[in-house]
């Protein structure tokens, strides 16, 4: 029984009902007696006192006021009427017993006023049918409510785990938050470290070089000083050697025994001189008194220098602080919008996305348990899986099917399929048809391949089964074929066949890999079967002389070499090239025909690219062969023809030489071209610096 809120199980109040229902037949037996004369019940005007029932009748009706007159006319003594009082009373009892601790109270005490409602509907046998169609109607409405209150009661325990759900993200986001704030709180307080430090470091210099400068001001200043002084003893060193010149010329006026006014002509000549002498040391003193020595003056030029250069180095690193200090904000507001955009799509991927398939379910399923799905599983995604699934459980319904109907003779029907009626299936094995398959390209490699691919298949089967079984054997191949798109010998025959690509993709392939045979059992020279991952890396460069330092890395990896292989490894390369019973080549194998794929998506993509095009464009034989000239000059003529001849619908016999096309000749859409060059061999054949051949 449910308990919780608003609901109680429905047997508990069938069960309450039933026996009210008794109670009820019981009670009527002694309350259906209260009438007054003349089959009425007692009137009971509603203004005397001890009032409980309400009167619902509308006031303005003409009974209403019809029976208020009678009433008034009534003594003000009249008491209730009896059958009244024992309705309420019932009523009240009724209440009293109820056990209002339960959750079901609010359910129960419906059940006393129900009764009372039904001995009205039971007593008034006229508004019988309307009072009953409203107790319905009522009771309708209850159960809907209570139906309503039991289907969101799940709800309600639902939306409180979303709650703790989301009260728990939001928790874990906030601790991340805080983490992270106090993470770049730490760099912060770190860097404002380094800055101060930085800025310790430049108010030291500055004083040093404040310091310096009033060590060279106070020498300036010595050295003035010492100018003048030096100045003042010159002048009065010359007055005194003038004073005793003239002394000696007084007392000894013969000395020299020369005439006297030539000596004095000659003296004051010599005076005029040392004046003339003197004023020319005094304007170079005046001139070059501030002048330091050289020695100091390049000794301080040094000092100062080294520390302008201390300074600027200090100043480019304060600066640099500066803008990585920048950086790093912007790179923390930028990280804060990246991840508040990040968690905004992953709500909304948590909340539109479907859950990831559990693959383990399959292994039952599968014919061949857990190993076999494992072997098929391997190295597969989602997507890939799924066709192998789809590839299990069609082979399963292949194998039920004992017939096929045919396709009919209409002109979208391959020739080989063009049959009325139906025709047998023949349930090969996958082994058989795969071993079909191989044989059917060894005589179309040793025919001339004058025929098409879909003719010449079918005039195989009738030569090998004979004309009788053809048709059957050709509508089990090509339902197995088109099954089977996992398996590289099916899918390669089934797009060739329809058209999708040429044989000399297939072909071409095969002479690649029978060439790297070739080139790898050359360079054993034990005849062993025994390589080096060193030869083995020598022979894919020589082999493929265009492939990127990466694509060769991924195929040595795809033969075996791993990083801590060294170059004296030895390696089965014969084991490179083995097929399975079922025609799926080796790892080695498929990598090399993956790159062999995404080479020609990046030469047509390049192609496209030098065009200029839109792929609804129309583009000119002219334009294409220039194109094919510009990212690719090592083609030779005759594999460039070649390509236009696939890309433009036009035989190499009919290809117009270089220089004779015209503007308006062939046109074609560039994306059709693509397509078309799409199911040729198109390959690079050189570098795209490498000069182009004639």
């Amino acid at each position: 029984m449910r308990t919780s809120g608003w609901t109680i199980d429905d047997s508990f109040l069938t069960e309450t009902k039933n026996t009210q229902n008794r109670k009820l037949s019981q009670r009527r037996k002694t309350l259906s007696c209260q009438f007054s004369i003349g089959d009425q019940l007692s009137p009971w005007p509603t203004y005397t006192s001890g009032q409980t029932i309400l009167h619902n009748r509308k006031p303005c009706s003409y009974d209403y006021r019809k029976r208020a007159g009678s009433w008034l006319k009534q003594p003000l003594g009249i008491t209730k009427p009896r059958y009244l009082e024992q309705l309420e009373n019932y009523l009240r009892k009724e209440l009293l017993l109820l056990d209002l601790s339960t959750d079901s109270t609010q359910e129960l005490r419906l059940q006393p006023y129900r009764e009372i409602f039904e001995f009205f509907i039971e007593d008034f046998k006229t508004y019988k049918p309307l009072l009953s169609s409203i107790k319905n109607a009522y009771e309708v409405m209850l159960a809907h409510q209570r139906e309503k209150i039991r289907t969101l009661e799940p709800l309600k325990a639902k939306l409180v785990t979303v709650n703790e759900d989301c009260n728990e993200r939001i928790l874990a986001m906030r601790a991340e938050e805080r983490y992270e704030i106090s993470m770049l709180k730490r760099e912060k307080m770190n860097l404002l470290k380094l800055i101060d430090k930085k800025n310790e470091e430049k108010i030291s210099l500055q004083s040093e070089v404040s310091k310096l400068r009033k060590n060279l001001a106070e020498e300036y200043l010595r050295y003035l000083s010492e100018r003048d002084a030096r100045k003042i003893l010159i002048a009065d060193l010359n007055e005194l050697r003038y004073q005793r010149e003239d002394m000696s010329l007084a007392q000894s006026p013969g000395i020299w025994g020369e005439d006297p006014v030539k000596l004095t002509l000659a003296l004051k000549m010599a005076r005029q001189d040392l004046t003339r002498t003197q004023m020319e040391l005094n304007t170079m003193k005046a001139n070059f008194g501030d002048v330091v020595p050289r020695r100091d003056f390049e000794m301080q030029e040094k000092t100062n220098k080294e520390l302008q250069e201390q300074l600027d180095s200090l100043r480019g690193d304060y600066e640099e602080v500066c803008k990585e200090h920048e950086i790093l904000l912007q790179l923390h507001m930028t990280t804060l919008k990246e991840r508040d955009q990040f968690h905004s799509e992953l709500q909304e991927i948590q909340r539109t996305s479907t859950p990831r398939p559990d693959w383990s379910k399959c292994e039952d399923v599968v014919a061949g348990g857990p190993d076999r799905w494992q072997m098929l599983a391997e190295g597969k995604n989602s997507d890939q899986l799924v066709d192998v699934l789809l590839e299990e459980i069609g082979e399963g319904l292949l194998r039920e099917k004992d017939f096929f109907p045919a396709l009919g003779y209409g002109e979208a029907i391959p020739p080989f399929l063009r049959f009325d009626g139906h025709v047998e299936n023949k349930k090969p094995t996958k082994k058989d048809v795969v071993n079909l398959l191989k044989d059917a390209w060894k005589q179309r490699l040793v025919e001339e391949q004058k025929e098409k691919f879909p003719d010449f298949f079918f005039s195989f089967l009738e030569h090998r089964f004979g004309p009788g079984e053809a048709m059957a054997w050709a509508y089990t191949i090509f339902e197995n074929i088109k099954l089977f798109r996992s398996n590289e010998v099916m899918s390669q025959f089934y797009a060739i066949l329809m058209g999708k690509r040429s044989e000399s993709v297939y072909i071409k392939q095969k002479e690649t890999v029978a060439q790297l045979l070739k080139e790898m059992t050359n360079a054993d020279s034990q005849n062993e079967g025994l390589i080096t991952m060193e030869n083995l890396s020598t022979v894919l460069k020589s082999t493929f002389p265009f492939k990127k330092e990466e694509k060769i890395q991924e195929l040595m990896e795809a033969g075996g070499w791993h990083p801590n292989s060294s170059n004296a490894d030895l390696i089965n390369y014969p084991s490179l090239f083995i097929e399975d019973e079922e025609g799926q080549s080796t790892p080695f194998v498929q990598k090399l025909w993956e790159q062999y794929v995404d080479e020609k998506d990046e030469y047509l993509q390049e192609l496209k690219q030098e065009l200029g095009l839109e792929l609804r464009d129309e583009v000119t034989l002219p334009k294409v062969r220039e194109a094919l000239i510009n990212i690719d000059p090592g083609l030779d003529k005759q594999t460039l023809n070649g390509y236009l001849s696939g890309a433009f619908q036009v035989p190499r016999t009919e290809m117009p030489e270089e220089g004779e096309e015209k503007e308006d000749g062939i046109v074609v859409q560039l994306k059709i071209a693509l397509e078309r060059l799409q199911m040729t061999d198109i390959r690079r054949m050189g570098s795209r610096e490498q000069e182009p051949t004639s």
